[in-house]
């Protein structure tokens, strides 16, 4: 029996290929959760706001937010962030909303342009790591 607990929201679309939107691994003291790259898609896997780089941020970041709570976390919990921009100029508006959902979390952060996306349409990926302490240390 493993001790992994595989994330896919209701509110999500369910992966079609092998793998999870996020998985909780306990550690004792913590849990550690790990979030797949996400894009900015509908419930059937089509992309919202095509080309449009801080729409699909602030998307991107709703569904975060929805996986994390179902990893019984937050926003607030997230201590890493990858952001993947297949046009670098787009930066300034990505990191905009970036800022504002990090607003008092202040995670590391990666931010690197890349040729393609999985999806057409798609020019912004975002994956984090977040943690929960079980207890003040």
């Amino acid at each position: 029996m493993t001790l992994l607990k595989h994330i896919n929201p209701p509110t999500l679309r369910k992966p079609t290929k092998a793998y999870s939107q996020g998985i909780v691994i306990p550690l004792g003291v913590a849990d550690l959760m790990f979030v797949t790259g996400q894009l900015s898609q509908d419930m059937e896997g089509n992309v919202i706001a095509p080309h449009d780089a801080e729409a699909q941020a602030k998307v991107i970041f709703s569904r975060i937010e929805d996986i994390l709570n179902d990893g019984e976390m937050t926003l607030e919990n997230i201590v890493k962030a990858q952001v993947f921009l297949t046009n670098i100029k787009d930066a300034p508006l990505v990191s905009g909303v970036r800022d504002k959902v990090f607003k008092t979390a202040k995670p590391t952060s990666t931010l690197v342009e890349v040729s393609n996306l999985v999806k057409e349409g798609c020019c912004v990926e975002i994956e984090v790591t977040a943690i929960k302490f079980k207890k003040e240390l």
